[in-house]
């Protein structure tokens, strides 16, 4: 997997795009903007921010590995859960980009018992409810519960994520997959910078 990019040096000064005239408070990716985040939400502090950087695909029935890159939105508006988005292009072998590539979005909310449920939908046809929890203050470990597939999307039965922050104050995940008749499995691995929040 490529090295991790460096974070921007003004990252906490910055944000995600915002709508400023939206009649209810609009996301934000940055702690020191908007709505205070809620109460419920403060162990998933670590991730509120917009992080981006690079990672690495394999697969049995995917030919590679390939490279990707990805950025990765965790944002609030102050009620107790986290939106999410992520989206990804394939990199060629100099690092340049070939074309977009898989994209994701959905809500991270925790509950007051410490359980994680999270709601991830993928342009591709695939919805999945995730359950877990902290591993620690800097680690997140969920698994699915259910995974629904449209009629052209691809046969995914299971998912497996770990996300973290490493040395240096990265974003790293691992995304297993059970998909296309093959058992659970390593399928994703990022290292992801922050560049706002």
């Amino acid at each position: 997997m490529p090295g991790p990019t460096n974070a921007a040096p003004d990252s906490p000064r910055r944000n995600r795009p915002r709508f400023d005239d939206l009649p209810v408070p609009d996301d934000t990716a940055n702690l020191r903007e908007g709505p205070s985040l809620h109460d419920q939400c403060l162990g998933l502090l670590p991730l509120v921010g917009v992080w981006r950087g690079a990672g690495e695909s394999v697969y049995p029935t995917i030919e590679g590995p390939y490279t990707f890159g990805q950025q990765i939105v965790f944002a609030h508006d102050g009620r107790p859960f986290l939106s999410y988005e992520s989206r990804s292009w394939l990199l060629g072998p100099d690092g340049e980009i070939i074309r977009a590539a898989a994209r994701e979005t959905g809500f991270w909310r925790p509950q007051p018992d410490g359980e994680l449920e999270v709601i991830l939908t993928h342009a591709s046809g695939i919805t999945e409810i995730f359950y877990g929890r902290a591993r620690n203050l800097t680690s997140w470990e969920i698994e699915t519960d259910a995974v629904v597939r449209t009629s052209s999307a691809k046969d995914v039965t299971a998912s497996h994520r770990l996300y973290g922050l490493v040395e240096g104050g990265d974003l790293a995940y691992v995304d297993e997959r059970a998909m296309m008749g093959q058992q659970l499995q390593p399928h994703l691995s990022a290292r992801l910078s922050r560049i706002a929040g």
